[in-house]
């Protein structure tokens, strides 16, 4: 990554300087599509051997990419964790301390809200407060875990 981009989107400490380049790849789309290239099959990679491993009932497999990248192939049940964009942005400023345009600027490459919905076999709506999203973790928990028949 640094030998194609340069010691900009490297930290003095040498390693990678995630708003560096993120700030890079979304003002210059060609650069995106390099890297998801070059990370994309790797990510995959991962995430097999990762799932091949998993001795629980059902595995989560979080990607924020999920549908755009063909991940989705992968999985058996698709949850979408949903939120109002406003709050998305928000959240994402405050996280990642990027600008409004920044976080608008990642938004419009991936797939739209209602689109997403769309592949949704399970929605979460993640806008309350912190015990009722414990409360539908609980339930969805329980959900999966008849689809597996009850196992634990």
């Amino acid at each position: 990554i640094a030998a194609h981009f340069g010691n900009g989107v490297l930290q003095t400490s040498g390693e990678l300087d995630r708003g560096a380049l993120r700030k890079l790849i979304f003002e210059h789309p060609e650069q995106r599509r390099w890297l998801e290239a070059l990370l994309h099959p790797l990510i995959n990679q991962e995430i097999v051997s990762h799932l091949a491993k998993a001795k629980s009932p059902y595995a989560i497999l979080v990607s924020p990419l999920l549908i755009e990248s063909g991940q989705s192939r992968m999985v058996n049940r698709l949850l979408v964790i949903d939120v109002p964009q406003r709050v998305q942005i928000e959240r994402t400023m405050l996280r990642d301390s990027s600008s409004q345009e920044q976080v608008e600027a990642i938004l419009k490459v991936q797939i739209q809200r209602e689109d997403r919905l769309r592949h949704a076999d399970d929605v979460l709506v993640n806008d309350r407060d912190h015990a009722w999203l414990n409360s539908e973790v609980a339930r969805l928990h329980h959900f999966y875990l008849t689809l597996r028949g009850g196992q634990s």
